[in-house]
């Protein structure tokens, strides 16, 4: 069984561009799939490819040229199983899972104040 490979890709990239580039990394027309939504221009959109092990990092690379803001590696799954809302769903999960940055945060060490021992 084949990967996915899934990209989140800027409003204002060139879809099209970035499906030349695939068809020029050796990726078929039916390897792949970009769900545009038609309601909202200004929205990200997603593209998947189905990857063998050994495309992998072709793909990524394919992506990265084309302003991917993230990309998500679904393992053993195929083409057919990665229509736009199981992919939607997969994604928000893992984003709701992930450790995301915070802000500094500064620690105060303990002064020569209150502390636990007792002393005489």
């Amino acid at each position: 069984m084949s990967n996915i490979l899934a990209g989140l890709f800027e409003p204002h990239s060139d879809y099209k561009k970035l499906e030349a580039d695939l068809e020029g990394s050796g990726f078929e027309n039916s390897e792949y799939i970009v769900y545009l939504n038609e309601d909202n221009h200004h929205s990200p959109y997603i593209v998947s490819v189905a990857v063998k092990e050994h495309q992998i990092d072709d793909a990524r690379n394919v992506f990265s040229r084309n302003t991917v803001m993230k990309t998500y590696l679904f393992e053993n799954m195929n083409l057919a199983q990665a229509n736009y809302s199981t992919l939607k769903n997969y994604i928000s999960a893992r984003n709701k899972a992930e450790i995301h940055n915070s802000p500094d945060v500064r620690i105060k060490g303990s002064t020569a104040g209150m502390d636990s021992e007792v002393k005489f």
